[in-house]
This record gives structure tokens, C-alpha cells and sequence, in this order.
């Protein structure tokens, strides 16, 4: 969004967990400022929030997140700054997620604008009494060209994780949380391990279910050909080097994993869950499965390995796409001509005309730090 739009990133400590993102954008050459307060002291850390948006002199805040968007909100309110949040999705993981998800909710009903990430979050946001005119769709991007040809190398590194050599590597990547799914990825995994033996799974990523997962991988028979390989920063790296992908999520906004799958020219079988159908075109891209269906999954995984031509033509028509919808450049014009709407006098979200610049300067986004 630059020059036309100035961004400053808030972020809170999360124990210490903020800093590689704050030092990234940092290293972009973004203002960036680690806040000092936390939930549970709601109104201390908006107080601090709303002496960044006067010091600033913000024109929007935008947040990311179910915190953020809480604190964002009040603290957005009393500096009289208009404010966005982004429906990423909602997960309704565990009770205490729940009912933070439902106050979020409740607070996207008063923002300005909630961004969703995909027409099926849309869907949701709306459906939770957020007008159509104050939701608009702006779907995730990626930095595609990030993704470069497989690296025969990379793949020997890869090889090396497994007792023994696979002669098909088949990769997934997320949090290891329950709305991923990758119970009933095991399950399938062991569907096509019994079909085909030289078949190698491998599962990035860090998360609380890890010793759930080892025990069921254990209980499948599938040690040494189940990896879970922990989170890894160079999926750009590794995910070229696999044969295919696969999300068994049961809810999803816009998985920006199998955005970066695609961009890797992976065939990908996906569960048609949230914003994924917006993102692997059945037959195309890759196979989409129902959620919860691991013969399904085994059975579309099955059929990608079996046809090394078509799956290599999935994996570029997959790139294509994601080169083509799914770029920053057109994220940046979404967001753009959505600041530009609600900060323009007269505008109908513009709560407190005079309380802040007309000219888009400041876009400050207060985010939690997300570890996927």
C-alpha cells in the first residue's frame, strides 16, 4: 500500500512471542511498537493504544484477532478514529475460545468495517447482524515468487526425517489444534499406507495436541512413516519437494497454507470447509473431500498418486491460480478503497467527522502474534 498508505504495527508482547514478527516488519522498514499492557487490563492496554492512535495521528486502526478487536474498538471509540477488524474465521476450539469468539461478535457488529477473508466467512460475519455494506470481501494473499522450483537437495534433507526412503512424500502444514483436522488425516494416512507402503507422511507444525497426535500415529501403526516434523520456516523451501498436500481441516476462513501449497505447484485435496472451495477448484487444483471423511481423503490421496501427469498438472494449473487471485497487489487495493471509504467526509461509518486527518496517513493494525 505504499506510499499512498503509512502503516504502523502495534502488537502485544505475548511473552516475548512478538518479537520475530515485529522485528520482520521492523526489517521492512515499518514503524512497529510492542505494547506494554495486556488482557486481562482491558482499558489499561486501550488507554495505550489510544495515546499511540493520537500520537500517530491515525486515521484507522485496523485489527486481527478477537483481543485486538475488543481493545481495538474501545480504544478506536474515545480517540475518534474510525475502526476495521478482519474476520479471519473462528474455530470454536475450546469453551474459552467460544466465548471469546461470541464477544467478538458482538464487537464487529460496532465497528466501521469487518474485512472477511473469503465469501463463506462473509456468510458468517454477516449472519452474526454485521450489514452487507460494512463486510466487504478482501481474500489472503501470498508472496508466490517466493516459491521456486524443488530442490533436489532439500528433498535428500527430507528423505533423511524417515527410517527409511519413501518414494512419495505427502506434506501438511498447521497449528496442531483440533479444527485441523489431522486426526483424521492419520486415519486416512493409514488408508493409503496399507494400499501403498512407500508412502511418507509429514505434518509441520507446532501446537497442544502434539502428544494426542504421536499417540494416535502410534496406534495406526504408522511410526517412521507419520512425521511430525515440527515448525519449520522454510516451507518455501521444503513444500516444493513433496508430491502432494493435503488440509483436513474441519473450519477454515481462507487457509493461507494451501495458498502457499498451490503456490509450491502442489496438487492439493482439501476439505471443503469455509473459504477452501474459493481456493482449490475441484478436479482442477487439486480434490475436494467432505470434513471428518478420512476414506474420502484416503481415496482422492490415492488418486493423485496414481497419476503422476495429472498431478503435475494440477500443481501448475494450482499456481497459476494463486499468481493470478490471489496477489498482494490486489489485497492492497482492497484495503485501500476500504480506508479510503471511511475516512471521506460524509461517509455513513464516518462516526466523528473531525476527530481525525482526511488524508489517509496512519493505517495502524493491532494483532496478536500468531504463531502460524
Amino acid at each position: 500500500m505504499r506510499p499512498q498508505c503509512e502503516t504502523v504495527f502495534l502488537s502485544f508482547a505475548e511473552r516475548g512471542l512478538s518479537r520475530p514478527f515485529l522485528a520482520e516488519a521492523a526489517a521492512d522498514g515499518f514503524q512497529t511498537v510492542c505494547l506494554k499492557e495486556n488482557a486481562p487490563h482491558i482499558f489499561r492496554a486501550a488507554r495505550e493504544v489510544i495515546g499511540w492512535l493520537r500520537r500517530l495521528k491515525a486515521d484507522v486502526l485496523c485489527c486481527s484477532g478477537y483481543k485486538p478487536d475488543l481493545i481495538g474498538w474501545l480504544a478506536a471509540r474515545r480517540a475518534g478514529v474510525p475502526v476495521v477488524a478482519i474476520a479471519h474465521g473462528w474455530t470454536a476450539a475450546t469453551l474459552k475460545v467460544r466465548v471469546s469468539e461470541a464477544l467478538d461478535r458482538w464487537v464487529m457488529r460496532r465497528m466501521d468495517a469487518v474485512v472477511c477473508v473469503s465469501e463463506a466467512q462473509a456468510v458468517k460475519v454477516r449472519r452474526a447482524g454485521v450489514p452487507a455494506d460494512r463486510s466487504p470481501v478482501i481474500r489472503n494473499a501470498i508472496r508466490a515468487e517466493g516459491f521456486g522450483p524443488a530442490d533436489p537437495a532439500c528433498r535428500e534433507e527430507l528423505q533423511k526425517l524417515f527410517p527409511e526412503r519413501r518414494e512419495r512424500i505427502i506434506a501438511a502444514a498447521g497449528r496442531l489444534s483440533p479444527e485441523k483436522g489431522f486426526d483424521q488425516l492419520i486415519d486416512a494416512a493409514a488408508l493409503v499406507v496399507a494400499r501403498d507402503p512407500r508412502v511418507g507422511f509429514v505434518l509441520f507444525g507446532e501446537g497442544p495436541l502434539r502428544d494426542n497426535l504421536t499417540k494416535r500415529i502410534a496406534e495406526r501403526g504408522l511410526q517412521g512413516r507419520f512425521l511430525l516434523a515440527g515448525f519449520r520456516s522454510d516451507l518455501a523451501r521444503v513444500l516444493p519437494v513433496c508430491d502432494l498436500a493435503v488440509s483436513s481441516s474441519h473450519t477454515e476462513g481462507l487457509p493461507v497454507v494451501v495458498l502457499e501449497e498451490m503456490a509450491a505447484g502442489l496438487p492439493v485435496v482439501a476439505t471443503a470447509v469455509g473459504g477452501t472451495p474459493e481456493v482449490v477448484e475441484d478436479g482442477v487444483t487439486g480434490w475436494l473431500v467432505p470434513p471428518s471423511d478420512a476414506a474420502a481423503l484416503a481415496r482422492r490421496m490415492t488418486d493423485v498418486l496414481a497419476s503422476p501427469e495429472s498431478a503435475r498438472a494440477m500443481g501448475l494449473a494450482g499456481r497459476r491460480r494463486v499468481t493470478t487471485h490471489f496477489t498482494f497487489a490486489a489485497m492492497a487495493e482492497g484495503y485501500l478503497g476500504l480506508f479510503r471509504a471511511i475516512t471521506r467526509p460524509g461517509s455513513p461509518v464516518h462516526r466523528t467527522p473531525g476527530a481525525y486527518a482526511t488524508r489517509l496517513a496512519n493505517v495502524t493494525r493491532v494483532s496478536d502474534y500468531d504463531a502460524r
